[in-house]
């Protein structure tokens, strides 16, 4: 199976989620929001070709990573290679965001005509969903770029069957725990 990237696997990053991790790029992406920090990951032909095997690997050699966080384009355009790369990233327990376009209810929605979408949640730490709106930019979020998206716990989602947001106490977000490790 095959993933297209719009470039390679980013380490240490410390603005795409709590900790230090990895970013994955993926290529792809039909929102087309008006200011997008991203338009070169728009076109669905663009980047380069890359073999999830290779991604696996890749992730068992991480070192000094708390998780992954996919981002993009869109990761959701290519579900079936973004499912097999979460299903590997939580085997060797790492923590999962992901940046998309589609707000989560829409993800349900489709979800229903394909249960990859579904399959996908459950893997995942954290959803940043929602469209960039360059009408609600504000500068001082934390891990997103406008007003209209969340930062969605999807455990907590959907342990109970309702949208629960990371908790906001002046800008600095509640901490997530993982064995020794603590994500702030």
């Amino acid at each position: 199976m095959k993933i297209r990237l719009a470039a390679p696997l980013q380490s240490d990053s410390v603005v795409d989620g709590f900790g230090v991790r990895t970013v994955i790029w993926t290529q792809g992406c039909s929102h087309n929001c008006p200011f997008c920090q991203n338009p070169q990951t728009h076109d669905f032909l663009g980047g380069v070709e890359y073999d999830i095997e290779e991604i696996k690997e890749e992730l068992n050699n991480l070192e000094n990573q708390d998780g992954i966080t996919l981002s993009g384009g869109d990761p959701l355009f290519q579900i079936d290679a973004v499912l097999e790369i979460v299903k590997h990233a939580k085997s060797i327990n790492l923590n999962i965001w992901c940046y998309t376009g589609f707000t989560y209810e829409e993800v349900l929605e489709m979800g229903s005509n394909n249960k990859k979408y579904l399959e996908f949640l459950k893997y995942l730490d954290v959803l940043v969903d929602g469209k960039f709106l360059n009408e609600k930019k504000d500068l001082h979020l934390l891990f997103r770029g406008s007003s209209n998206q969340r930062l969605i716990d999807v455990p907590k989602t959907l342990k109970y069957n309702k949208i629960v947001l990371l908790p906001e106490s002046d800008g600095i977000m509640e901490k997530f725990k993982r064995e020794d490790k603590i994500y702030i």
